[in-house]
């Protein structure tokens, strides 16, 4: 909007990783690298699933919507990164940045939302395993990722708007890859309190709100898991959400250790290395843990590889 010296903001800066020239084609290729991976893995699963009629259940229609996610997530920050390192330019327009944080939110927001439906998932095929397809019907399923998105659009939606209302100085370098919400709120001359009450609030309804759901789905799980008699039997039951588990535990585990990192050491550059965790690797990781030790999946690439 207005900065202080009354002339139109046209453009942020973003920089990076790291000011070394000499490490840049290295980030290049690293990034690149991982980028190519998410999208073809995570590609891969929805192909998978779409084509074999025996993943039209709940579960997988769940994992495919987390794959498109996960695609779309590292795509609002990893191609414009890889742009400006090619040309050797840090500039992101005033709009791009906006827009880029949108989109950010806004996917980030759906993982949260689609992580917390799949535990619900697990929870009514452990707990209730034989009204487990009469609950899960195609219907509330829908439902469940329709709801997702809208909430997910509605926070981002607030968020993005509430930057739209701050006024910047001459300071406009972000000290990340891409436009952080929190960075770019912190570069605003304006008062900034109701966007920081917002985004912790946000913040707090969000990822505390869906972690206690996931915590609470799990408990029942894991007590449910305990009543059965036979070792095969809880081998079994466990064995249906493990990869579920794992992807939890390692998207809550990164964001939390990025967060309370950063507010530890108060350094931007540590927090925008530390985000590449949650924001590239988690998505990068998720089709493989899902598909190694899962047969249905396997046997289904398999199918479609021919």
């Amino acid at each position: 909007m207005e900065p202080g010296n009354d002339t139109q903001i046209s453009e942020f800066l973003l920089l990076g990783l790291s000011q070394a020239l000499e490490r840049q084609s290295l980030i290049f290729g690293l990034f690149l690298s991982m980028y190519l991976v998410t999208v073809f893995g995570n590609l891969l699963i929805i192909l998978a699933v779409s084509s074999d009629s025996h993943l039209h259940t709940p579960m997988y229609f769940f994992l495919s919507n987390l794959s498109l996610v996960d695609i779309c997530f590292t795509s609002t920050t990893i191609p414009k990164m890889l742009w400006n390192i090619q040309t050797q330019s840090k500039v992101i327009t005033y709009e791009g940045c906006i827009t880029q944080m949108y989109f950010f939110l806004l996917f980030g927001g759906s993982d949260i939302f689609l992580l917390t439906v799949m535990a619900y998932d697990r929870f009514v095929a452990i707990c209730h395993p034989l009204h487990y397809m009469v609950i899960m019907n195609p219907r509330l399923c829908g439902l469940l990722v329709l709801l997702s998105w809208i909430m997910s659009v509605l926070n981002s939606l607030l968020e993005s708007l509430m930057v739209l209302g701050l006024r910047f100085c001459s300071d406009l370098e972000i000290p990340h890859f891409f436009c952080e919400f929190n960075q770019v709120v912190q570069l605003a001359c304006s008062d900034t309190l109701l966007n920081n009450i917002i985004m912790y609030f946000s913040a707090g309804l969000l990822c505390g709100g869906s972690l206690a759901g996931i915590l609470y789905s799990y408990s029942k799980i894991i007590s449910s898991i305990y009543g059965i008699p036979s070792a095969h039997g809880k081998y079994k039951a466990f064995s249906t959400c493990a990869s579920h588990l794992s992807v939890v535990s390692l998207f809550y585990g990164t964001v939390l250790g990025v967060y309370l990192s950063s507010a530890a050491s108060q350094s931007s550059h540590s927090s925008a290395t530390a985000s590449v965790m949650y924001t590239v690797v988690t998505p990068m990781l998720n089709p493989f843990i899902y598909s190694l030790r899962n047969k249905d999946i396997k046997g289904a690439l398999q199918r479609f590889l021919g």
